[in-house]
């Protein structure tokens, strides 16, 4: 007779980085000088985009 195993779905919350969004903000320089340019938004490098980071208990 086969077993089954169950599935545990892993535990998940909200990225502290963006905050759930899955963008940042970053800060864009310009010149020998480097003054502020303004702000720019990409992805989030804590939770490539999904808002969400798993839990490892």
């Amino acid at each position: 007779m086969a077993r089954t195993r169950k599935t545990v779905k892993p535990q998940v919350k909200q990225c502290p980085a963006c905050h759930g969004t899955g963008e940042v903000s970053r800060t864009v320089r310009v010149g020998r000088k480097h003054r502020n340019a303004g702000e720019q938004t990409g992805i989030c490098l804590g939770c490539l985009g999904a808002g969400q980071i798993t839990v490892n208990d």
